[in-house]
């Protein structure tokens, strides 16, 4: 009664809003339906949404929006950038390939602009303070230009050690830009940006989030991890500029990662890309050239492609070339990968190889740097074991590479881990090598780290506890989010 003296309306207030929320709903519905994404996904968010009044809403908003489709730079733009650029399409598979190579090859030319590259020199890192201190030598010799991507650049003593560097090579007259993800970077400190630009770095965060972009952006990271210096070198791999890489901290040993250095026109790859983020995080086309006159290497070896993926592509495009190369596979396939949450195609397609003889291994941290993910991966192992697949729990420290190995053609390895978030909300790059040598190389490391590794057996997971089992099913419903 006292209400609706001091609120004369509102019980017509309540009967608009009641009816605008259920519009949104069905609008909402009918958009779900009509992306006809996997339909057990579909009916997930349409009962999330009927079952869960407001806060369906609100959840399906910050996790259930797609960006299939977005552009992140004008076509105009990106002509031009393509003008610059010296990735002269080519889509000629090398008939001396083998044919699974030669079918992955033609996959990836259908799903990102079609480039091949040859000759291309590439140093492999495991651990972080090897690939921090080449990093440090060929930035302190540029003479014009250094790019940095990073998705998390920590204010420790490795990123402040990176940042000086950085500042002290913007003052000298080199141009220097970072990009860093805003969430995964979120603890950088106002004021040590505040210092890069004083330096006369150009520093954006890439999706901030403000107020009122928080549920559209909240969801989507840009993993990737590029670094460009001159056009003449550039890094690529699964580290971020962290002590946990280089130093360890308080609760691990360093990190064990896998990171590239490369050489040749192969770079251009890494400029194209992260021209095309800096251009949707500052609306700037950059116009820093590759050199073409780029070293080679002389044993003609290897083949590289380099394949960009995000929520905004067509389709997953690094799923699917996991999903090919697996299916391809005749004898084996190494995974390396700090979380194992597998769609349930690749899940199959990973048991389907194993049941045909492929030896099939999958390599994770026996303590992952987070519980939630550890618990949803656990989820995952069962099913492994049971079709035959080797499961290896790194022992020493966190298992952080994200390499796969097929067969002794085909390697790749990047920002991409084997889980959800890498493959649909990610902006994620991997490189893609197709070499015996390389391969063979890769192979010795993975051995090297079986070595350090437990393998898992079927009759001793089964007895873990009763609880874990629980709390590991309880997470697995909501992996696609994590």
């Amino acid at each position: 009664m006292l209400l609706a003296e001091l609120f004369p309306y509102a019980d017509l207030v309540y009967n608009i809003l009641m009816v605008l929320y259920v519009i949104t709903v069905l609008a909402v519905i009918i958009v779900v339906v009509g992306e006809n994404r996997n339909p057990v996904k579909s009916m997930a968010w349409v009962l999330v949404l009927v079952l869960l009044p407001v806060v369906g809403l609100v959840v399906y908003l910050i996790f259930g929006r797609s960006l299939r489709g977005m552009k992140l730079i004008s076509r105009s733009d990106l002509r031009e950038l393509r003008h610059m650029s010296v990735i002269a399409p080519n889509d000629d598979v090398p008939t001396h390939m083998s044919a699974e190579s030669q079918q992955l090859m033609a996959l990836v030319n259908k799903l990102v602009e079609p480039h091949l590259f040859v000759e291309c020199g590439i140093k492999v890192f495991t651990t972080g303070k090897e690939k921090f201190q080449a990093l440090l030598r060929d930035i302190e010799a540029a003479t014009q230009y250094v790019h940095v991507q990073y998705f998390i650049i920590e204010n420790d003593e490795t990123g402040r050690q990176l940042v000086d560097l950085l500042m002290r090579k913007a003052r000298q007259g080199v141009q220097v830009r970072v990009l860093y993800d805003y969430v995964g970077s979120f603890y950088v400190r106002p004021s040590l940006l505040k210092r890069m630009r004083a330096a006369g770095i150009e520093v954006h965060p890439f999706l901030e989030l403000t107020f009122m972009q928080f549920a559209l952006r909240v969801n989507w990271r840009n993993h990737r991890k590029i670094v460009v210096i001159d056009g003449k070198f550039g890094y690529v791999g699964g580290m971020n500029i962290a002590n946990r890489y280089v130093t360890g901290d308080k609760h691990w040993l360093p990190w064990r990662d896998t990171h590239l250095r490369l050489t040749g026109q192969a770079v251009a790859a890494l400029q194209y890309s992260f021209a095309i983020d800096w251009n949707f995080t500052t609306r700037k086309l950059l116009t820093n050239n590759i050199p073409q006159d780029q070293p080679t290497n002389p044993t003609g070896e290897p083949l590289v492609q380099m394949m960009s993926s995000g929520p905004t592509n067509r389709w997953n495009n690094i799923s699917f070339v996991f999903f090919k190369a697996i299916t391809l596979a005749k004898r084996q396939v190494y995974i390396q990968t700090p979380y194992f949450l597998p769609s349930d195609s690749l899940l199959k397609a990973l048991q389907s190889a194993a049941l045909s003889g492929v030896d099939v291994r999958i390599m994770i941290p026996r303590r992952p740097d987070s519980m939630m993910l550890r618990l949803a991966t656990g989820s995952y192992i069962k099913e492994c074991l049971l079709a035959g697949i080797k499961v290896y729990f790194y022992e020493p420290t966190v298992m952080h590479a994200k390499v796969v190995i097929v067969d002794d053609e085909f390697v790749t390895t990047g920002s991409t881990n084997f889980d959800f978030r890498s493959f649909e909300h990610n902006f994620e790059f991997n490189t893609l090598v197709y070499s015996k040598a390389f391969n063979q190389q890769m192979r010795t490391v993975f051995e090297a780290d079986m070595d350090q590794c437990t393998r898992l057996s079927l009759g001793k997971w089964k007895q873990r506890p009763l609880l874990q089992k629980a709390l590991e099913s309880i997470v697995r419903l909501i992996s696609p989010i994590l």
